[in-house]
C-alpha cells in the first residue's frame, strides 16, 4: 500500500492541490491529485466520479479509475443494488464512511457483493460523497485498500471528510481552466459551460444561462436541452438554434461549451461562408477561385450574395459582420 510522509502543515497540502488544479492538464489532474492524497492517507486504488442516484443504485455519469480496470465497473452493475454503503450516503448532503466489506455486507443474501469486493480486493473502502439533493446527483471519491486488516480508522474518516470538499472543488477549478484554454476569448454576450455526456451541467456562466433561457423558455439550468445534446452526440460540431449558436469541444468525458447569439453570418451557406472567409483573409477573386477550383465569376456572384445577406457593401464591413463567428 503506497505511503509517504505527510506534509507537516495541512495548508501546504491544499496549496499544492490548488496549484495543481491551475497548472495540470485535465487528463492528468485526477491521478496527480489522488497521488497527493496518498501522501496523507495510504490506499491502493481509487475511483472518482459523478452519478445520479436511483432506486436501483448509482447511475454513473463520469468516472476516473486510479489503479483499477474498467471491467470492475462492468461487474459492479450486477451488484450495485446491494451497495448499502453507497446508499447510506445518498440521503444526506455530504458524508464519509469507512467500509469493511466482510463486516458491512455480512448477511447471507449479500454473498454476491461480498464475492465481488473480494475479487477486486476492495476489502476496505473509505468513501466520501457530496450530494446535490435537488438533482439527486452525487460527486464521490472511493479509496480502496486490499489488506483485509487495514480498516479505515475514525481519524482517517475525519481527515477525508475534511479534505474531500477541497479535492472536489479543485477538480471543478481544473475543468474551468481547461474551458478557458479551449474557449480563450469569450467576452459577453458569449457564454461558456461544462456538461457531461449525459447532459448534466457542472458549470455555466451567466451569459450562457441567459442565452439558454431565451432559446428554451422554462429551461431550469440543470441539463443541456436534448436538441443540443443529441446533435453533439451524433457528431455535430454545433447546434444552431433560433437565437443562439452553441459549439462544443469534447474531452475527458465532458463537453466544453461556448454559446453566442445567432447573427446574420449564420444564414450563409457553407460555400458562401468559405468564400467570405478567404476574401476576409485578403485573397482576390482569382485567388479564391483558384483555391476553391471555381470560376472567378462564380466567386463574384457568391460574394455578392454574401454582401446581400450580411447587409454590407465592402470587405471591411463584411469582416466585422463575420467577427461573431470567431
Amino acid at each position: 500500500m503506497p505511503h509517504h510522509s505527510a506534509p507537516q502543515d495541512p495548508s501546504d497540502l491544499l496549496l499544492r492541490l490548488y496549484a495543481m488544479a491551475h497548472e495540470h492538464a485535465i487528463d492528468e489532474f485526477q491521478d496527480d491529485a489522488l497521488r497527493l492524497m496518498q501522501s496523507v492517507l495510504p490506499f491502493d486504488s481509487a475511483m472518482w466520479g459523478t452519478a445520479r442516484t436511483t432506486v436501483a443504485g448509482i447511475d454513473v455519469h463520469t468516472l476516473h479509475l486510479f489503479q483499477k480496470s474498467p471491467e470492475m465497473m462492468a461487474e459492479y452493475e450486477h451488484v450495485k443494488h446491494m451497495d448499502s454503503a453507497a446508499a447510506s450516503l445518498m440521503s444526506r448532503r455530504r458524508g464519509t464512511v469507512s467500509v469493511h466489506a466482510e463486516t458491512w455486507h455480512h448477511r447471507p443474501e449479500e454473498r454476491e457483493i461480498r464475492d465481488y469486493l473480494r475479487r477486486w480486493e476492495h476489502h476496505n473502502n473509505i468513501v466520501t460523497a457530496d450530494n446535490d439533493m435537488d438533482r439527486q446527483f452525487v460527486h464521490w471519491i472511493s479509496l480502496f485498500r486490499a489488506d483485509p486488516e487495514a480498516q479505515g480508522q475514525a481519524h482517517e474518516v475525519r481527515l477525508i471528510d475534511q479534505f474531500a470538499p477541497h479535492w472536489m472543488q479543485a477538480l471543478a477549478i481544473n475543468r474551468r481552466m481547461h474551458l478557458r484554454q479551449v474557449h480563450p476569448a469569450c467576452p459577453p454576450p458569449c457564454g461558456t459551460a461544462i456538461a457531461d455526456l449525459r447532459g448534466v451541467i457542472y458549470h455555466a456562466d451567466e451569459p450562457f444561462k441567459a442565452m439558454a433561457r431565451t432559446e428554451w423558455p422554462g429551461w431550469r439550468g440543470h441539463a443541456l436541452p436534448m436538441q443540443a445534446l443529441d446533435g453533439f452526440l451524433r457528431g455535430h460540431a454545433c447546434h444552431a438554434g433560433g437565437t443562439l449558436v452553441m459549439r462544443h469541444h469534447a474531452r475527458h468525458g465532458l463537453l466544453f461549451l461556448k454559446s453566442r447569439p445567432r447573427c446574420a453570418a449564420d444564414e450563409l451557406t457553407p460555400s458562401e461562408l468559405r468564400v467570405a472567409q478567404l476574401t476576409a483573409q485578403g485573397n482576390s477573386y482569382k485567388q479564391v477561385a483558384a483555391r476553391l477550383q471555381r470560376s472567378p465569376a462564380t466567386v463574384r456572384n457568391q460574394l455578392r450574395a454574401v454582401y446581400d445577406k450580411l447587409g454590407v457593401s465592402n470587405v471591411a464591413e463584411m469582416i466585422e459582420a463575420l467577427r461573431p463567428m470567431e
